[in-house]
C-alpha cells in the first residue's frame, strides 16, 4: 500500500504527539487503527469481488463451450440414428420381401405343471432340503439358541 519506512514512522508519531497531546494520542491512534482496518476490509472485500467476477466470467464461457459440444455431439447423434433407421428400414424390408424359408413355430406340448419331483426323501433329509413350509413361530424355535445348563 504506503511505503512507510521506520524513520518516517518516528516523524509522523513525533508530529502527532506534539499537535495532538500525549493524552489524546491513544484515542487517536485508536481510531487511526480502527479506520486503517476498515480501509484493508473493504480493499480486501473488492479484490473478492473482482476476483469472483472474474471466476463468473470463466465459468459463462466455459459454459458456452460445453453447451456447443453438446449440441454438436447431439447432431453426431441424431445424424447416426437417422443413417442407422434408414439402413435398417432398407434391411428389413429386403428381409421381409424374401422369406428364406423360415420353419414355424410349433408348441412343444409339454405340461409343466404336473411335473413331479423324482428327488428322494432320505436325501432330501441328509442335505436339508425343506419338504414343507415352517410358520413363523416354527421357524423362531427352531433357529432359537440352546440354553445351557
Amino acid at each position: 500500500m504506503i511505503d512507510l519506512g521506520i524513520s518516517k514512522m518516528a516523524l509522523i508519531g513525533a508530529v502527532a504527539l506534539i499537535v495532538i497531546g500525549p493524552e489524546k494520542l491513544p484515542r487517536v491512534a485508536r481510531t487511526v487503527g480502527t479506520l486503517l482496518g476498515k480501509a484493508q476490509r473493504y480493499v480486501a472485500d473488492v479484490k473478492a469481488e473482482v476476483n469472483r467476477s472474474m471466476e463468473l466470467d470463466e465459468l459463462k464461457k466455459m459454459k458456452e463451450t460445453v453447451e456447443g459440444a453438446a449440441r454438436d455431439v447431439e447432431s453426431t447423434i441424431h445424424s447416426g440414428a437417422a443413417d442407422f433407421e434408414k439402413s435398417w428400414s432398407d434391411a428389413t424390408t429386403t428381409a421381409l420381401a424374401e422369406p428364406p424359408g423360415v420353419p414355424e413355430y410349433k408348441h412343444p406340448k409339454k405340461k409343466w405343471r404336473i411335473k413331479q419331483g423324482a428327488t428322494p426323501n432320505w436325501y432330501k433329509a441328509r442335505n436339508g432340503i425343506r419338504t414343507k413350509a415352517l410358520s413363523g413361530a416354527a421357524r423362531v424355535a427352531r433357529y432359537r439358541p440352546q440354553k445351557f445348563n
